[in-house]
């Protein structure tokens, strides 16, 4: 059996606010009800349904707003990495998500690094777009770029210690 219930907030993976569905009494009577997300459906309460969606479609179009203003600012950035390099231009290491998503908040954008789109981790150098799935269905296209700095390889010699004593403290 199954009550219905106007939902106040939008739960993930029931649905949005103003939305009437059905769920399980024990779910709509302990859960939902209690922390505020929904009320149970009936004749005075369907006519709240009216001034939620109407907050639903204001929330809607200021995330979209946000969501394309913040994918026209990132087409517009870059994000270079300055990565160590063998003499045969092999990276060590790799660029990932985290790595990019912390770039772009000292960048000034806060980003998700689960909604970045990454196949596999960079591992070469070059120009690559990253993929960025915002609210509302907006994606934006990042431009990294992965730039070179050779690793020398110093090999110094430590002094060699004399085989046979060990030097006391003091000495």
């Amino acid at each position: 059996m199954a009550v219905e219930v106007i939902l106040k907030k939008p739960v993930a993976g029931l649905g949005a606010e103003a939305d009437v569905v059905k769920v399980k009494p024990g779910y709509a009577r302990n859960y939902l009800v209690p922390q505020d997300m929904a009320v149970t459906a009936t004749a005075a309460s369907k006519k709240l349904v009216e001034g939620l969606k109407r907050r639903r479609a204001e929330r809607e179009a200021q995330e979209l707003n946000e969501a394309e203003e913040l994918a026209t600012a990132l087409k517009k950035a870059t994000v270079t990495f300055q990565v160590e390099t063998s003499v045969s231009e092999k990276v060590f290491g790799s660029i990932t998500t985290q790595d990019i998503a912390a770039r772009l908040e000292v960048m000034g954008f806060k980003v998700d690094r689960k909604k970045l789109v990454l196949p596999k981790p960079l591992k070469g150098l070059g120009e690559y777009e990253v993929l960025l799935h915002l609210p509302m269905s907006v994606q934006a296209k990042i431009k990294v770029v992965l730039e070179g700095a050779v690793k020398e390889k110093a090999v110094e010699e430590a002094p060699k210690a004399k085989k046979g004593k060990k030097p006391k403290a003091g000495e």
